[in-house]
This record gives C-alpha cells, structure tokens and sequence, in this order.
C-alpha cells in the first residue's frame, strides 16, 4: 500500500504549514523586513550610481583621445599642441591646464580656480549667459558660481596674485578683465571659476605646458593608429581612449557619492541580528503551539531525528519565501523612486536592470538566517515526550529555569565582556597622548558590548520576573487588566525575553549613538569656540600691527558689537618660545562657552594667565600653579587660573590682561581684532559680515595686510557630524521596527495559544475591553522591559566608547532624546498588539472552555 505524502514526517509537517500558512508569515515577516532592507540598500546603492553617472560631466564627449604629458616634463608646450593638431586625422587638439590663484583686492581672502576652455567647438565646456568668451590677453570669462558668491559683474577687473617664481612667500598682482559670465558644463566646475584660453592661461599662471591634451578625431579615423601617431609625435606621453578617461572618471564620481551608504552596510549587520533574534522567538512559540502534533507524531514511530529535519526544513522554507518577499518589496520601491521623485522636484535614473547576484544572495542569505534562527527551537520541539499527547500543548513549562549548556554560556560571556571592559577602563587615555590607537580600542569595546549583550539573551529569562517586581506596586493600583498583563508576561519569561532582548539590542544601540553623537557634537562645537571664539577675527597678513583707526572704524558699525584690539607678542617661557595674548575670553559670540579643564576664567586679573591645554601639559601646569615668562625684557610671574580644553582660540598658548601685556613694554597698537554681531540672525549676519569688509578694506585700501575671518566659514565638521548622526539613527531605528514587529507577532501568535486562557477570563467576568487592554499592556510591558535592559547597558558601554574615541569630549546624556525614543517605543509596542488584542477579546467563552488552545 502506498504511504501518502501526509503520512511522512515531512509531509506531515508541510500540510500543517499549508493548513495554518498565517502562523508562518506571522513568522517571516521579521525576515522580510530585513531582506527587503538588505536588497533595498543595493538598489539604492545603483540609483545613486546610475544617476550621479547620467549626471556626471567631466571629459568633452567629443574628445576622442586623452594625452597626459610624460612624466618628469614641464607639460605639453603650445607648439607641441599645433604639431598635434597638424596629424593626419586630429580635427582639433586643446591643451588642458587647471590651476588656481588668490583673489586680491578686498581683506576676505578668496580662491578663483582657472580652467582652459576654447570657449566654442565640440571640445569648448562652457557656455556664454552673458557677455562674450575672452579673445585676447588680459581676459578670462567667470563661472556662474564665480560671479554669485564673489559679486563680479562683466567689465571689472580682477587682481590675481600669482606666486613670485623667485620667492615663494611673495605674491605678484595679475589684472585681468572679466569679459563675460559662462556655465561650465563639467561637474567638477561647480566652485568659483575663472575659464581662458590655453594659451593666456599659461601666461597667466606663469607656467610653460599643458597637463593634457584632449584630440578630437575626423570622424572614420581609426584611432588605434592615430594613438600610434601621436605618440610618435610625443615621444613618453601617455595616450588613452577618451571613452576609457570618461568610465574612470564616472567610477570615480560613483564611488564618491556611494560612500555614504558605507556606514550603512555596517548597520545592516544590526539589522539582521534583531531579525534573527525576533525569527528564533516566534518559530520557539509556533513550534510549542504545535506541540500536541509533534508528540503523536513521536507517539506513532517519529524519530527525534526526522523531526528536527522537517521542523528546519519547514525554516528554510519559510525563510526562502521571505527572502523573495523582502527582495520584490525593494525593487518594487526602487522601480517607484524616480516617479516620485519626480513629483516632489528631483530626477533620479533606474540602473539598467537591478542586481540579480544581490537578489539572489539576499534570498539566500535569509533562507541560510532562518535556518539559523530555527535550528534551537527545533531542537526543542524535536524533544517532546510522546505522553504530552495526552495533554494540551501550551507554554505552561515556559519558566525561568536556565539550562546547564546556556547558564554556561551566559557566565562565560559576562566574564569576557567585563574582563575586555575592564582593561580597557585602566587603559583609557589621557588628553594628548601620543601613539594611541583609538580604532583598535573602539573595537575591544565592540567586541565587549556584543559578549555583554549575548549574556543578556542567555540570562534575560532570569531578569524578566526581578524588573517586573519594580513595577508591581504601580500596576496593582492600575486595575485587573495591568495586573493579569503583569502576570501573563512574568508567567512566561522565556517568551517575553526573547522579544525583550531583541528591543534592548535597539534600545542600547540607538542609546549608545544618541551618547557617542551628543559627546561628539558637544566636542566640535567646544573645538570649534576655541578656535573662533568671536564672529569676526582681522589680523595682518604678515603678523604686524594693523591700523589704529580700523578699531574705531568698526566700533561706529551698528551691525556689530564687542569690538576690541588685541595684542599678541612672542615671550619665552624656559627654552621654548610661546604666544601670549591679551584677549578676552568672558566676552564671547552669542551660544559660545569656553569649558576650561580646571580652574575658572572669572578669575582671569592681573597677575594671572589662562593656559592652553596643549601647552599645559608640556608644562606640566595646572590651575593654581605658577608660570615665568620672559617677555619685552620684562620677567612676569603669573599664576595660572584656568587651563583650558585643547589648543588656544586663533593659536595662543597664553591669555594675560592688557594690564600685564603694557607692564611688560609691548606696543599699544594691536595685532588682531575681534568683533561679536549685534544681531545673531541670518540677516544680521549678512550685515555685520558687509560690515566688516567694508571697514576693512576702506581702512587698508592698497596695503593688502588684512585678512577678515569668520566663524561662520571656519567651522567645518558639524553638518558632516549631523548626516552621519541621521544615517546612524535611521538604521538603528530599523532594529528598533523590527523589535516592534518582533513584540506584535508574538501577541498575534500567543492570542492563539492562549485562547482557553482568555476564554475562561471572559468567563470569570473580564469584558473584552479588559483583555485588549490586559494584551495591549503585556506588549507594553515587554517593551519597557527591552528599554530597560537597553539603557543598563547602552549606558556605560556609550560612556566607555566615547572615552576610548576622543579623550577630551565631554561626556554627554541627552537625557530629552533618551526619554523621547523609550515614550515612543512604548507607544510603538503597546500599539503593535491592537489588532493581536481585538482578536483576544473577541474569544468566545463558551468555545474557548471545550476547545483545545
């Protein structure tokens, strides 16, 4: 007689999986999120490289080869260039130099890059929107740029100041005539630019030949042949297909504009752990509702052998389903990118066909993490006893109680993560210590954080029942439902820490960022009014005095406030040489602090001097301590009243009262001003920035000797901190919606479970009400016990890792933030269990008392 495929274990298996497919997409759908992220990241990854290539421009598309001058060479001279031109087969050949000069003429040092064009002709990369192209000497057109950002209007004159070839710290003025305003077509154009021809080009910079030559070919030209001939003709240069400079080219712009998905990938892995962890927890729970199966099957002949087979199998295919889920989700949303963005103003370009190795390894790779995910959980069920077919199969042996295997585990892992913690607590460095390896010690604590967290899956059960305890009193007083729900998840700590674990991995990750990046932040920004503690700084360009009038000049601008001379004079502290200023550190531009490392600067008088931290600790100094100085034949005994955080605000080593910097005979007329704007808004801004440069120049018209500075150009790494600080949350967040989804799949699967429980609830007289609220508040519940756990170690390891990466920052808790993501997170999970609730409440009494769970 032949068996049906029903009466095998596997087949067995299969059919309940076709009997009851909810319970398995309840299962995969952690799965799929991460792999519709995983596939959603490399289709991202070729938007971003098909459009940046679509709009990239760097060599003219006429070009048909590319010379590079031979190495060693002053370039490639302009009569090179003609005996190039003059080959049989070359339409055109354009000698290409780049450079760049300073502009003069005004006190704001600004920098003009200069590019060749012969401004007409397939080979020419600008296009005229007013005026003309230069034709002559003396001549350049501006880019668009250009003329925005520095206000030059056709028929001025500029003043370049080009290196004097004898010495180098001299400069010599070029005057040229801005006869016109282009757009440069190249994407590498779009700073501020000036365009000449070649030859006036190399007049201008002083320089004899071309960097490379760009040869337009007669059309039907094999250039093979004509490559031949131009490197005989130029004997050492290097000749390229422009179509190969122009796919290195747009490689190059690619992998520049792909690099912040880098960060990305790094997260991913995050991601895909969370996933795992919540696939582990449901396929625990789908396998133990389906207990009273898998002990008849064992009853009827089953080996545990087999069992365990089939229940993996079921896995994999459950993850083989997600994986191509997750994989058409993210090309679907690739395929709806650019309409969209289209709609909303930006244009964005589809890859040819999206990749199909990365679809294919993200199935597979979900399949192989389900595999993973099931392989305990099987085990387990596979272990059934055949007499639990005589009764229900529920999770009533869910306890606390750990295994021999785990609690070994866990012990092993917690001596690790504190043993690696701990040496890396003795070894944290001091400000200014040389040779440290900052990385190396980043990833002791990385490796610490992971040992730490994987104790807390093994021990989480153990820790459910003692948090719940903190919280009892509270839910007493909060009604039945707040009690039962206090029950529920403590009745079954092994299930609610599973779910728990997976949200404390969310919790002390984004915990852990939110520190590292608030630290950071509070690092740049006490770095950054260090070194530009007011608005507006103007010093000499050679270091010596500026212009009395000009402190009087800019004290009549009403744009601007706080202005004030400074000296600085060179002093010699022992056998170093030191600066020493008199500026004061009390009045500063509005939301600056300086934060010294001891001390205070409210004790700043004469007689005291506040040190820079770098050259305290070549002092060996601190606050209270002494310092001699020799300065303008005068010996000055001062006492250190603060020491602050770094190097000095514009390079000083010393700050000393006017007071002691007269006393000690150095010149009234001052080195340095520095000027705060009355008004700190954008328009403000705008005007005490005219302001200033208007003085400037008016009061050193023709000396050339000042130089304006503004807080607002030098600082440079806060916006680069913020977009990693959006990338970095955004991906941990997706551990976070998987955690969520990881609690409402539970409630969905549990509601099943437990429906006699809830039966015989409705029975005792709970409304339906009471039994959405009671599995709404155990979702809660779960995940406040997540946030906990996340907090207790997201914590200390966020604190020890911005010891370890930057010494000096400030340890900082934003405490706002914190508190934002765990009322949000309890808002998230207690919503997730809404429909698993409804379904809970809608229990028939009756029906869930004579029925099975």
């Amino acid at each position: 007689m032949k068996t049906s495929w029903r009466g095998t274990v596997l087949g067995s298996q299969i059919a309940e999986f076709l009997r009851r497919p909810g319970r398995s997409a309840a299962t995969a759908l952690s799965l799929t999120i991460a792999a519709a992220v995983v596939f959603g990241t490399v289709v991202v990854q070729q938007i971003i490289g098909a459009t940046t290539a679509e709009n990239f421009r760097g060599t003219a598309e006429a070009t048909s080869l590319v010379v590079t001058a031979p190495d060693g060479s002053d370039g490639v001279v302009d009569g090179s260039v003609a005996e190039l031109g003059r080959l049989p087969g070359v339409a055109e050949a354009v000698g290409q130099v780049r450079n760049g000069m300073p502009l003069g003429g005004s006190a704001v040092e600004r920098w003009l890059r200069l590019s060749s064009d012969p401004g007409a002709g397939p080979l020419s990369q600008v296009r005229v929107r007013e005026g003309v192209f230069p034709a002559g000497r003396g001549g350049v057109a501006v880019g668009e740029e250009a003329a925005r950002r520095y206000r030059i209007a056709v028929g001025s004159t500029l003043v370049l100041l080009r290196p004097d070839a004898d010495d180098a710290e001299r400069t010599e003025e070029v005057r040229v005539r801005v006869s016109g305003v282009v757009r440069g077509e190249a994407t590498d154009d779009r700073e501020p630019t000036a365009y000449a021809s070649g030859p006036e080009l190399l007049r201008l910079l002083g320089v004899r030949g071309y960097e490379r030559v760009d040869v337009r070919a007669d059309a039907g030209t094999d250039l093979a042949a004509l490559a031949d001939r131009v490197r005989a003709a130029l004997p050492g240069a290097e000749v390229r297909d422009a179509d190969d400079v122009r796919a290195e080219e747009t490689r190059q712009a690619v992998a520049a504009a792909s690099d912040s998905l880098d960060l990305v990938s790094v997260f991913l892995v995050v991601a895909v752990g969370a996933a795992a962890l919540v696939a582990a927890s449901t396929f625990r729970i789908v396998f133990a509702q389906r207990q009273e199966q898998l002990a008849l099957l064992r009853a009827v002949g089953a080996e545990p052998r087999r069992l365990r087979w089939a229940l993996v199998v079921e896995g994999a295919a459950v993850g083989l389903v997600a994986g191509l889920a997750g994989v058409l989700a993210a090309g679907g949303a690739g395929l709806l990118a650019p309409p969209v963005a289209a709609r909303l103003g930006h244009t964005l370009y589809l890859p040819g066909r999206f990749s199909l190795t990365g679809a294919a390894l993200t199935v597979l790779g979900t399949s192989v993490l389900a595999v993973l995910a099931v392989l305990a959980p099987a085990l387990t069920a596979s272990r059934v006893s055949p007499l639990q077919a005589l009764r229900a199969a529920a999770l009533s042996g869910d306890g606390a109680a750990l295994g021999r295997g785990r609690t070994v585990a866990g012990v092993v892992c917690a001596l690790g993560a504190a043993v690696i913690a701990w040496q890396r607590v003795r070894g944290l460095p001091q400000p200014g210590d040389v040779g440290y390896d900052g990385f190396a010690a980043l990833e002791q604590v990385v490796v610490s954080s992971i040992l730490a967290f994987l104790a807390l899956v093994a021990f989480g059960p153990l820790l459910v029942r003692p948090l719940l305890a903190l919280v009892e009193i509270a839910l007493r007083r909060a009604g039945a439902a707040s009690r039962l729900a206090s029950a529920g998840v403590g009745g079954a700590p092994r299930r609610a820490a599973g779910v728990s674990v997976v949200v404390a991995l969310g919790v002390s990750l984004l915990g852990s960022a939110l520190i590292g990046l608030a630290s950071l932040d509070a690092y740049d920004r006490d770095r950054q009014a260090v070194a530009t503690p007011f608005a507006f700084s103007v010093s000499g360009r050679d270091d010596g005095p500026l212009p009395t009038a000009l402190v009087a000049g800019l004290r009549d601008e009403r744009a601007l406030t706080d202005v004030t001379g400074v000296r600085t004079a060179e002093a010699v502290d022992g056998p170093r040489s030191v600066s020493v200023t008199d500026l004061d550190l009390r009045t500063l531009r509005q939301g600056v602090r300086l934060a010294p490392v001891s001390g205070s600067l409210d004790r700043v008088k004469p007689g005291r001097v506040v040190v820079a931290a770098e050259h305290a600790r070549t002092l060996g100094v601190e606050a209270g301590d002494s310092v001699t100085l020799r300065l303008g034949g005068q010996t000055l005994r001062l006492t250190v009243a603060a020491v602050l955080r770094g190097e000095g605000p514009y390079g000083a080593d010393l700050f000393v009262t006017p007071a002691d910097l007269t006393r000690a005979g150095v010149a009234a007329a001052p080195t340095m001003i520095v000027a705060n704007v009355a008004d700190d808004s954008s328009d403000g801004y705008a005007r005490a920035e005219r302001a200033v440069t208007s003085v400037v120049e008016d009061r050193t018209r023709g000396t050339e000797r000042a130089v304006v500075q503004s807080a607002r150009e030098s600082g440079g790494g806060t916006e680069d901190l913020e977009a990693v600080g959006v990338t970095v949350n955004l991906m941990l967040c997706l551990t976070l919606a998987i955690a969520v989804v990881g609690v409402s799949v539970t409630a969905s699967l549990t509601v099943v479970e437990r429906r006699r429980e809830f039966g015989l609830l409705r029975a005792l007289g709970l409304s339906s009400g009471g039994v959405r609220r009671m599995v709404t508040l155990e979702s809660a519940l779960q995940g406040a016990l997540g946030g906990a756990l996340g907090l207790l170690l997201g914590l200390p390891y966020g604190w020890l890792a911005v010891r370890v990466v930057q010494p000096e920052a400030p340890f900082s808790v934003p405490w706002g933030g914190l508190a934002a993501v765990l009322a949000g997170l309890l808002l998230l999970t207690a919503a997730s269990a809404a429909l698993p609730a409804l379904r809970a409440s809608r229990t028939p009494p009756v029906a869930a008392i004579t029925q099975a769970a």
